[in-house]
């Protein structure tokens, strides 16, 4: 009786507001997120670790959504190593969300050449601590 009822009200719910089911139905939820922020400046760190576990959990849908933040000193070795370039085109084409931090790009005097990368600088401060706050899986390495 309770499964009756219950999908009679889903399907009056659905005819009488179905933009808000529509909605409902593609927002992820934040335990469906992942943010994997990357400072390491250690090359065999973002090939053997960083690298290959983005690539990974995109590809095999590990999680709905990823976002890769490069962060200090790994912007400065991903400028200067084409093989990590490279990869990091396979990561973004892949789907996966790359963002640099500007305040750190800026100091390295790197964020036109991140930016040439077709990454997205921005001072990432907030938005990181936005991401914790709405419930976003966060992997510093």
């Amino acid at each position: 009786m309770k499964t009756k009822t219950l999908f009679t009200l889903l399907f009056f719910a659905c005819i009488l507001f179905p933009g808000a089911m529509a909605s409902a139905q593609t927002e992820i939820p934040g335990n469906e997120k992942m943010v994997i922020v990357w400072t390491s400046g250690d090359r065999e760190v973002a090939l053997k670790m960083v690298f290959m576990y983005t690539l990974n959990a995109k590809t095999r849908e590990w999680w709905d959504d990823i976002t890769l933040v490069v962060w200090g000193p790994s912007a400065k070795l991903l400028t200067e190593d084409e093989e990590l370039q490279g990869y990091m085109k396979k990561i973004m084409d892949a789907g996966v969300t790359v963002k640099a931090c500007k305040g750190c790009s800026d100091q390295y005097g790197i964020s036109e050449d991140i930016e040439k990368l077709g990454i997205e600088v921005l001072y990432i401060g907030k938005e990181l601590s936005d991401y914790i706050k709405e419930g976003r899986n966060v992997l510093t390495i």
